[in-house]
């Protein structure tokens, strides 16, 4: 099991895949975990992998032609069993191995890339399931320890700088180029790593939802170490 302290209560933990699906978020709650010690050699899997670019989706008819020892084979057939109760579940889940994400330097105050801290946001109920199944793995917040940060007064004042209309279309603006879903850290903030063979629930920001979405970030990529990561 995964140690939570009293300023993780954001988490709910569950054993199986239906306790995951079907926990329901509420009250503080916006990050369920299916905790799992899956056995077997994921880095195997990596390294078998012809990686060219930066991010590389493994399909599963690939991931059986891998020619792998009885411990990659142990690695890989969970992957298979994951796949498979996402696609049950109706969901599309995507495999990949990822050296690295792409940066985004357009607005150097402001990154609006996968490692800045951020929300994800759909116009349909829908929420974010991954998995780290091999290298760094992704941290969340708590709410309470990060800040909007189009609401900190020097970001906003260099988005207005930005801006070229009314008044009362600024807001409509960061909202169109994805400016509100980002968030800064607070000095005392203490993220929560999402840990090795995990599945993880995310709620995310949409019309229905009756909790605050979940404050996430993609990490750092350890040097010379790919991640394997199962996304949908």
């Amino acid at each position: 099991m995964i140690n939570i302290s009293p300023t993780e209560a954001q988490i709910q933990q569950v054993s199986n895949f239906q306790d995951l699906i079907s926990t329901p978020f509420q009250g503080m709650i916006n990050a369920i975990c299916w905790t799992r010690q899956p056995v077997g050699d994921f880095s195997e899997i990596v390294e078998k992998v012809d990686l060219q670019e930066d991010i590389r989706v493994l399909d599963p008819a690939e991931l059986r032609e891998l020619t792998l020892s009885k411990d990659g084979q142990l690695a890989r057939n969970i992957i298979l069993q994951d796949l498979q109760l996402f696609e049950s579940y109706g969901a599309a889940p995507i495999l990949n191995v990822i050296k690295s994400y792409e940066r985004d330097d357009s607005y150097p105050f402001f990154p609006t890339d996968v490692y800045s801290y951020h929300v994800d946001r759909s116009p349909v109920p829908v929420d974010t399931f991954l998995c780290t199944y091999y290298g760094a793995s992704s941290d969340i917040l708590p709410n309470a320890q990060a800040i909007q940060k189009v609401l900190i007064p020097e970001i906003r004042a260099e988005l207005q700088k930005l801006y070229d209309g009314p008044a009362d279309g600024f807001d409509s603006f960061l909202k169109e180029y994805f400016f509100d879903l980002h968030y800064q850290a607070i000095p005392e903030a203490r993220p929560i790593n999402l840990g090795i063979g995990h599945i993880w629930r995310l709620a995310c920001d949409h019309p229905e939802s009756e909790v605050l979405p979940c404050v996430h970030r993609a990490p750092m990529e350890k040097p010379g170490q790919h991640r394997l990561l199962l996304i949908c």
